[in-house]
């Protein structure tokens, strides 16, 4: 399977200038333009972000600088890396450009040999970077996201459900007597499962939208955006329905003679006073404890809703 190109994005109000850059850049990466700085902005925030930007200084309406500025002060946008292309060639224009945060700058006229090694460079720093980022996000083990990465997206997501007035729900997960079957299988064996446990729930979560992280231990939660009570327990019990196929022996549990998970849910309002990411975490984890007491194997809500052992 070919490498996926690296996207950089040209930011000028003239076409003949775009036209130029991307004719000498199109062959290694994907392209993307914008005639404005307003447009840059928006692309830069989309779903296919560029991974470098080559931005002009002297635009109409928004200039450059005001663009970098921008992107800088975005979380969003902030670790994309900015090239100023620009006839403005003085140390001061230059030395503005950096102190808002730009990678680098290369004066018009331009050197095409320039131009290519220095967008290489900012290039693969920026992919090195961005793997960096992957890697601290992700748990070594199962191979999903660990929680440092589930807080991250737990507290996006409350910000998101505040703005848009939509519920999010929480799932709290455990597998039921993980302890004796480390114990007694090895923690090799012990490995194994939580990895095979893991990847058969991922499997399950069909939006992209969802998240699945390891929380620590045999424990895993999943954030689920725009999700209310209903689609909550219906995810949960696929889920259970997921590691119960699995059919993993587990011979000391009194719950059942395969491996299998008990589930805590929550369902929040983030408009609801008094209610923020700790409380929705307390609720599910709450929950969990309430479908512990009641068997294991079973998914128990907040309101009180507790699923039947289907085995």
């Amino acid at each position: 399977m070919p490498e996926k190109k690296a996207t950089v994005m040209i930011v000028d109000d003239q076409p003949t200038n775009i036209h130029a850059l991307a004719s000498l850049l199109k062959v290694d990466y994907r392209i993307l333009t914008a005639t404005s700085g307003e447009r840059a902005l928006v692309m830069a925030r989309g779903e296919s972000p560029p991974d470098l930007i080559l931005l002009d200084i002297v635009m109409p309406g928004m200039d450059g600088y005001d663009t970098c500025r921008r992107l800088k002060d975005d979380e969003a946008t902030r670790s994309i890396p900015v090239i100023f292309v620009t006839a403005l060639d003085d140390v001061e224009d230059e030395e503005k450009g950096l102190n808002l945060g730009a990678a680098d700058y290369i004066s018009k006229p331009f050197s095409p040999a320039i131009v290519r090694a220095r967008v290489r460079n900012q290039v693969t720093l920026k992919l090195k970077t961005d793997m960096l980022e992957k890697i601290s996000l992700q748990d070594g083990l199962t191979e999903i996201p660990n929680r440092r990465k589930f807080d991250q997206k737990l507290a996006e997501e409350w910000g998101r459900a505040r703005r848009d007035g939509q519920p999010l729900s929480l799932l709290m997960i455990d597998i039921d007597q993980f302890k004796p079957y480390n114990d007694h299988y090895g923690h090799g064996a012990g490995d194994e499962c939580l990895k095979r446990v893991a990847q058969a729930m991922a499997q399950t979560l069909s939006r992209t939208s969802d998240l699945l992280a390891r929380y620590g231990g045999e424990e895993f939660v999943a954030l689920l955006p725009g999700t209310d009570e209903t689609g909550c327990r219906h995810l949960a019990e696929s889920l259970l329905e997921a590691v119960r196929s699995l059919q993993l022996p587990h011979g000391l549990s009194d719950v059942a003679p395969h491996v299998t998970v008990s589930i805590g849910g929550a369902t929040h309002s983030a408009r609801t006073p008094k209610t923020n990411p700790e409380t929705l975490k307390k609720s599910a984890d709450d929950a969990l404890y309430l479908a512990k007491q009641a068997g294991r194997n079973r998914y128990h809500h907040e309101s009180g809703y507790a699923s039947p052992i289907t085995d």
